[in-house]
């Protein structure tokens, strides 16, 4: 495999570190500028709002420059928003630093996937992309655990700092391996934006906020909940995380496989897998190894709804495959955003630290009840135009921006 995608790997592996850090960093943050927690799970719901918008206005930007230089520029951001965070004197700032950093998370998985298809031979461009998209699964096995253990010896602020030295090399991977390629003209937005008239794209993508946001619902408030809840070491939270993110990598690969077999029974069994233990966690989170078990399930059950939600929303959006993918970008953060504000008021309502397991939960349920109704409106009326894609990381075509979660 080229060079060049040791590059978009680290660039990735950054970047998921990035988003699912705070949920090890939290309590750190909050005793630091003296806030409350609901009010420091902030730092994710900015982010995720932060990907929400970045996606496709960088997307859109992004047409009127080559892939590497949009990819330089993107890695540029995500060093000046790390570094903003990790300076920051005031949690205002850190907010910001967290904004400047997300606007990057989209369009970066959605160009990277690109180049990296084209840097290989068509037959290999699948495990290409598979490739690229391993930092963002190895982050949350490595990358996240890794950052609390910093944070812990050290202070949350080096975590982002040692962020930031992956952005710079990240950087100077695409600067020095990846190749250059010509201008392209811009897209014609008229046309993108047109797909979302389409009632199933609209709906694929409500589907993206509620399943997947429910996740974050839980997680967002992991460490605490795990130190004052369940009784565990700040230094649990470590291996915890690492747990969690070995679900996610299971969930993913499982999903993968069989979602193109059959996409709407895997839909449906992962979102009522993830409702089950996520209710189920609010009990499970009293008992150390009960909480294990189901930190693990979550994030299997998580990730193992990301291949049907991303073919979802690209089989319905084969006229404008670009901004669909952004879009499914920011819809998975917008849910993102969403849940982690829930679980902050619930908290914050004097509803303990294990509430938020029951917004995650209601969150999910109501993914499939729109899944459900999805399904059946497409019965009475089939959709037209559908794109079939691959399970997993999405193959990209000539034409397409393959979808990422978060």
């Amino acid at each position: 495999m080229p060079l060049a995608l040791l590059a978009l790997a680290i660039g990735a592996f950054g970047i998921g570190t990035t988003e699912f850090a705070v949920m090890g960093l939290l309590p750190d943050m909050a005793a630091d500028f003296g806030v409350s927690i609901p009010l420091a799970g902030y730092a994710t719901t900015v982010y995720a709002l932060g990907v929400v918008v970045g996606a496709p206005l960088m997307t859109v930007l992004g047409t009127r420059f080559t892939r590497k230089q949009m990819l330089m520029l993107l890695m540029g951001l995500f060093i000046v928003g790390n570094l903003l965070t990790g300076l920051a004197p005031t949690f205002g700032l850190v907010l910001a630093g967290r904004v400047v950093a997300a606007f990057t998370h989209g369009a970066f998985f959605g160009i990277g996937s690109l180049v990296a298809a084209d840097l290989v031979a068509p037959e290999k461009r699948a495990g290409a992309i598979s490739l690229m998209f391993s930092g963002l699964t190895v982050a949350t096995v490595v990358g996240v655990p890794g950052g609390t253990l910093l944070s812990q010896q050290f202070g949350w602020r080096t975590t982002f700092y040692a962020i930031v030295a992956l952005g710079v090399l990240g950087l100077l991977g695409v600067v020095k391996l990846v190749p250059a390629q010509r201008a392209k003209a811009a897209a014609r937005i008229g046309s993108e934006l047109a797909v979302f008239r389409n009632p199933q794209v609209g709906l694929a993508m409500l589907m993206t906020v509620l399943g997947f946001g429910g996740v974050f619902a839980a997680v967002t408030y992991l460490a605490s909940m795990m130190t004052e809840v369940t009784g565990f070491a700040s230094s649990s939270v470590i291996w915890l995380t690492a747990v969690f993110g070995l679900g996610m990598v299971g969930g993913n690969l499982l999903s993968g496989r069989f979602t193109d077999r059959a996409m709407m029974p895997m839909l449906y069994a992962s979102l009522t897998g993830l409702a089950v233990v996520l209710a189920a966690f609010t009990y499970t989170a009293h008992h150390k190894i009960a909480a294990i078990v189901t930190i693990g399930l979550i994030g299997f059950f998580g990730f193992a709804t990301v291949p049907p939600l991303q073919k979802r929303v690209l089989d319905h959006a084969a006229a404008a495959p670009t901004l669909a993918s952004a879009g499914n970008i920011a819809a998975f953060n917008f849910g993102n955003a969403l849940a982690a504000w829930l679980g902050g008021l619930v908290i914050s309502a004097g509803m303990g630290l294990t509430a938020p397991n029951w917004v995650g939960a209601l969150m999910t349920v109501a993914a499939l009840g729109v899944a459900v109704l999805a399904s059946f409106l497409e019965r009475r009326r089939p959709g037209r135009g559908q794109v079939v894609a691959a399970g997993g990381p999405v193959v990209a075509t000539e034409t397409h921006v393959p979808a990422a979660r978060s």
